[in-house]
């Protein structure tokens, strides 16, 4: 089962109070982020945090599953996203453990490009 749009709006929402969340479509299912780094995926109209040590804390008692079939395990968030501030924080500091995100190599062909003149 695919997520249904109004659901991913829904948690988008419940963030908004973090500031800079947008979410993408991916793969018939959908990545928030915060700024330009991937904080969450929602697959099956659940949400799946990156598990940090810092969001491990802040959670407790952490449940942890994989988002998609061969996925690492994430913090599986059920019911505590209707929390809008605790789902805000929760991904205000998940954002600021995560590491920066690897820029992009560019392509042989604008390297060739580049190269030429």
């Amino acid at each position: 089962m695919a997520t249904e749009l109004q659901f991913i709006e829904f948690v988008a929402d419940q963030m908004a109070a973090a500031g800079g969340i947008t979410y993408r479509k991916m793969f018939g299912e959908y990545a928030i982020y915060k700024g330009a780094k991937v904080v969450a995926l929602v697959c099956d109209n659940q949400l799946f945090v990156k598990p940090t040590e810092v969001g491990r804390a802040f959670i407790g008692a952490v449940e942890e599953a994989p988002a998609y079939p061969g996925a690492k395990p994430s913090f599986l968030i059920r019911e505590k996203f209707e929390d809008r501030e605790w789902i805000s924080e929760l991904i205000r500091i998940t954002e600021k453990a995560l590491p920066e995100p690897k820029r992009k190599k560019s392509s042989k062909l604008a390297t060739a490009k580049k190269k030429r003149h």
